[in-house]
């Protein structure tokens, strides 16, 4: 039923017509207040649902939406040959309806998922299945305390992104993204704003309504964004995380981990920059944990050119460990990242490892874009290996000083086909290095992706 719903609603979406108002992965942040004066609201089904006042001075109003998203995703050589599943393709499915009411400074928001993995050669995972459950469900409140001053206290189920998702994401490119249970105390005051965090990650179960809050993990934190210009900001934070249960070396123990980052982000005409900078201390067990990640993206565009390129450059380095004899762990932990980390087809996550990542995207015009992009990955510590996007080990040290881990060429083309309907693919080559030819199978990944998205 599912399946069909979507492959329905995918089949008849490109017939609808196009409205100006901006979408994004944060749901809950739309502003739908400017659909209420539209002459034409009523010519759009789906704007119909949007901002719909419950009563005379609309003071209570409700806005509906909804996504459905099909992804398919092809590898040979997975893992460079390694084995459970060395050539695996797969077919996501994914429905997210909203309800978001407003009744004067009270708002409730609620987002279910039915999410669905087809053909997963080595068993669904929590990114890829959870059946029929609540994504999102929390209240909050807002009062505004002076001009330009306000406080919103929220608690409940929800997707949190901050900054720039490095360490705490909405994972929304894989099939089924992470919600944290909890509280958050929002302060603003002017453009800038100050965060108070209590959270639990989810727990995802693979059957209907079985996510659960984790029992193990939790992340407190502070986190402050302030404006420094007209078109930059930075942003201040310390994050405390613990899970009862951690795993690293074959060893399960306790882990206590602080976080203190800085980011710096803005735009100055055609330069673009967005640096960030993480330092963390804490215990694992007995061991005293020392790491670090500095990660940067600058961009310069090319307005005046045909197809207005943007040439942009990613560069991050991840702290791993020295020694896995000195009774101190170096290897960093990117926490709850956001799910297309190096890019839409990347089997390597942000520990122990070197990355640089140039790109250049163009826009064709009428909604089609495309990009290309080169990385390089290197080993950050010979004694450390590398390491999957959620932390599990992918290959360990095995003896090899190599720090060259491969080379990546990927290609992705995008149609925005009306302001609720896109399509995308993305083509892959991932070429072994010498670490990956010294420590077992070492082919070269070939990856496809292709995905139709309805989101209104």
């Amino acid at each position: 039923m599912i399946r069909l719903c979507l492959v329905v609603a995918l089949v008849l979406a490109p017939g609808i017509a196009a409205a100006q108002v901006a979408q994004t992965n944060l749901r809950y942040d739309e502003d739908w207040s400017q659909a209420r004066g539209t002459p034409d609201r009523d010519a759009r089904w789906w704007v119909r649902l949007k901002d719909r006042p419950l009563d005379r001075d609309g003071t209570a109003y409700l806005t509906i939406g909804a996504e459905a998203r099909i992804r398919y995703e092809g590898f040979e050589n997975n893992n460079w040959g390694q084995p459970p599943s060395p050539d695996d393709g797969y077919l996501w499915l994914r429905l997210m309806p909203l309800a978001d009411l407003h009744v004067g400074p009270v708002r409730t928001f609620v987002q279910g998922i039915a999410g669905y993995a087809r053909g997963v050669a080595a068993g669904a995972g929590p990114a890829d299945q959870t059946g029929m459950d609540l994504l999102q469900s929390f209240a909050d409140v807002q009062l505004p305390l002076g001009e330009r001053t306000s406080v919103t206290f929220r608690g409940g189920r929800e997707l949190i992104a901050l900054g720039s998702e490095r360490l705490v994401g909405l994972r929304y490119g894989p099939n089924v993204p992470q919600p944290f249970d909890g509280m958050r105390l929002t302060l603003r005051q002017g453009g800038a704003t100050l965060e108070l965090l209590h959270l639990r990650p989810v727990a995802i179960g693979p059957g209907n309504f079985d996510d659960r809050r984790s029992r193990t993990r939790r992340l407190d934190g502070v986190y402050a964004t302030l404006p420094l210009a007209e078109r930059a900001g930075a942003d201040l934070y310390w994050l405390a995380y613990r899970d009862d249960a951690a795993r690293f070396g074959g060893r399960m123990a306790i882990e206590r981990r602080d976080t203190l980052g800085l980011r710096l982000f803005g735009r100055q005409g055609a330069l673009g920059w967005n640096w960030e900078a993480m330092f963390q201390r804490g215990r694992f067990g007995d061991m005293p944990i020392n790491a670090w990640s500095l990660a940067t993206e600058t961009s310069l565009r090319f307005p005046a050119l045909p197809l207005t390129p943007r040439a942009r450059l990613r560069a991050n380095v991840a702290s791993g460990d020295r020694d896995a004899g000195d009774n101190r762990l170096g290897t960093f932990n990117a926490l709850f990242p956001k799910g297309k980390y190096f890019g839409e087809l990347s089997p390597i996550g942000p520990r122990n490892i070197v990355n640089l990542h140039p790109s250049v995207d163009v826009d064709f015009g009428d909604g089609i874009t495309a990009e290309l992009a080169a990385l390089t990955y290197w080993r950050a510590r010979r004694a450390d290996g590398i390491y999957q996007l959620p932390g599990q080990l992918l290959r360990d040290a095995g003896g090899s000083d190599m720090r060259h881990i491969g080379e990546q060429v990927e290609i992705s083309l995008a149609w925005q086909a009306s302001t609720i309907v896109s399509l995308s693919v993305s083509a892959s080559l991932f070429t072994p290095g010498a670490f990956l030819r010294e420590t077992g199978p070492a082919r070269p990944i070939r990856m496809f992706g292709a995905e139709s998205l309805l989101r209104f």
